[in-house]
């Protein structure tokens, strides 16, 4: 477990590289301090997925900006963290501290983000990110360096703590409400103010007084006989323990969130990893072709991707020719199904995607979930829902990944459709 105890850091010559660990931590370079008053200067605090590896990355491959310090270095410190999560937010709490002079220089308060809680009178606390820290009645926990990461975690610990993000919210429920990461037009007050003292404590290092806190309540809900209160309690504590333990926020980015958001979205209990996308490309029914790209994990697979060349002869309906690739890319078991098939197109390509479906009693079973994504304003028809949904209202990531989609399709149509025409000009 982790809380932050800033001046833990263990120390090496810099000549002791491989003595560095290769976990996931926070690292930070020293050199004496001036005057010959003996000790340390921290003047740069870095994180690191692996430490040695970032930290042999600035000797042997350094930048021009560590070639500023580099030379200055007698000492390298470092504190192993549980995780990336913990490195992200120890790392904030010792540039707070240290205010490391290379670290200070590079990035001053308008390009460090801080996390900000809004607690003006009679409104519900809300969150949100900034550059800026120029409100006195707001709360602002940070710096931290990248926007990206912070980003990340805030998005993993909303799921334990949901939150709101504005000032006002609807009379309604919102997207985010029906995926359980807002609380909803009319909340427990004092609940939901404690979530939030909560989400301040984990943004400061204090995992452990929260996790604490919440099976001290577990404990005592119990002894009242509150079992659904002490339920969602000890739910808390599994989800906070499984977020911080294996959020991925150092790297790219990575399809576990966003597979379980979009599983709430499109209403299924399975993991999604294989999504299809289809579209067909003609002109007036001419060298008409049908595409399917395939996502695994939220990442192209060209190796699975297939073409077709549309066998209805000069007929200019796109339903029939979309029809007719789904038939016969169904023909196929051998290839895998997807958990997710999304189509462009709007009500009427979404019908005839379920039709085509419903005539294979082995994709049936496999339970395919189907959405359609029109281009007028972009609403996303979703199989067993009855209105559709505006792709702007979802959350960025889905957005980004329904238009990827979308838009990988529809290239890898029309660029065999070019193909063909190239061909039948020629001949």
């Amino acid at each position: 477990m982790f809380n932050i105890i800033v001046d833990k850091f263990k120390f090496i010559s810099k000549n002791k590289l491989n003595e560095l660990p290769k976990t996931s931590g926070v690292y930070c370079f020293a050199s004496p301090k001036p005057k010959g008053g003996g000790g340390l200067d921290v003047i740069y605090v870095g994180k690191a997925i692996n430490i040695r590896g970032r930290v042999k990355n600035h000797f042997q491959q350094p930048s021009y900006r560590d070639n500023l310090f580099i030379n200055k270095i007698t000492r390298i410190g470092f504190i192993e963290t549980s995780s990336e999560i913990d490195a992200l937010i120890l790392e904030a709490n010792l540039i707070k501290k240290y205010q490391p002079k290379y670290n200070v220089m590079w990035r001053d308060d308008k390009n460090y983000f801080y996390v900000a809680i809004a607690k003006k009178e009679q409104d519900m606390p809300y969150i949100f990110i900034t550059h800026q820290k120029n409100h006195a009645k707001t709360e602002y926990i940070g710096p931290f360096v990248e926007g990206t990461s912070l980003k990340k975690v805030l998005r993993f610990l909303r799921r334990v703590f949901p939150y709101y993000t504005t000032k006002k919210h609807s009379k309604n429920k919102c997207t985010y409400c029906h995926l359980d990461l807002c609380p909803g037009p009319n909340p427990d007050l004092n609940d939901y103010k404690k979530n939030i003292r909560k989400l301040i404590l984990i943004l400061k290092g204090k995992r452990n007084a929260v996790l604490n806190s919440l099976k001290k309540e577990m404990r005592q809900l119990s002894k009242e006989n509150k079992f659904e209160e002490a339920a969602r309690a000890r739910d808390k504590i599994f989800s906070l323990q499984q977020v911080m333990s294996h959020g991925r926020v150092l790297e790219g980015p990575t399809f576990q969130g966003l597979g379980i958001t979009l599983e709430k979205i499109v209403g299924v209990k399975k993991n999604i990893s294989r999504i299809e996308a289809y579209d067909v490309s003609n002109i007036q029914g001419k060298q008409a072709t049908g595409s399917m790209v395939v996502f695994v994990n939220g990442q192209p697979d060209k190796n699975q991707y297939r073409k077709f060349k549309i066998r209805i002869k000069n007929e200019p309906n796109d339903i029939a020719m979309l029809k007719e690739t789904l038939q016969r890319r169904f023909l196929h078991p051998e290839w895998k199904y997807p958990e997710v098939i999304l189509i462009d197109g709007g009500k009427a390509q979404l019908n005839i995607a379920i039709e085509v479906l419903h005539q294979h009693k082995s994709v049936k079973s496999a339970s395919i979930r189907v959405l359609a994504i029109a281009k007028k304003n972009n609403k996303l028809y979703i199989e067993a829902r009855k209105n559709p949904v505006l792709l702007k209202t979802l959350p960025r990531e889905i957005f980004n990944l329904i238009l990827q989609l979308r838009d990988e399709a529809h290239r890898f149509a029309i660029a065999y459709h070019k193909k063909l025409r190239k061909k039948n000009l020629l001949a």
